[in-house]
């Protein structure tokens, strides 16, 4: 039986808005893909700090309806699975209910937010949100 979204406020987030990755995007800026995605790997365990969406989050997290989780959290991110691995391990770290991702390798998030069924999507970065709604 499919995983049913139906009845969920499904919000996607960006890996930026959820985690404080400033230094590590001007690694990318700096430096390049290469030395961002080497700069991840060798961090894989270091557990990331709540960017600004961060509490947002938690309290969706909250959102219950006769014992029922009202919303879907998606990390949508132009990552690669290479570099991710670190996301994941903060999510573990800090408790959150996110099992469902789509790591583009710089690929643009607009094409899956409607298969993904996105009601929302959080991201700092307001290029990425402009690409949305042309």
């Amino acid at each position: 039986m499919p995983y049913s979204l139906e009845d969920k406020l499904v919000v996607g987030i960006s890996s930026r808005a959820l985690f404080d990755l400033e230094k590590e995007n001007q690694i990318f800026v700096e430096q390049g893909v290469d030395a961002y995605t080497k700069y991840q790997i060798d961090h894989e365990s270091d557990i990331l700090k709540p960017g600004t969406a961060f509490p947002l989050v938690k309290a969706l997290h909250n959102l219950k309806a006769d014992g029922k989780v009202l919303t879907e959290i998606i990390i949508m991110s132009r990552n690669s699975p290479d570099t991710s691995l670190r996301f994941f391990n903060s999510i573990e770290h800090y408790g959150l209910n996110i099992s469902r991702a789509a790591l583009l390798s710089g690929a643009k998030i607009t094409p899956y937010l409607e298969p993904f069924k996105t009601d929302l999507f959080l991201s700092p970065q307001v290029e990425e949100l402009f690409n949305i709604i042309k």
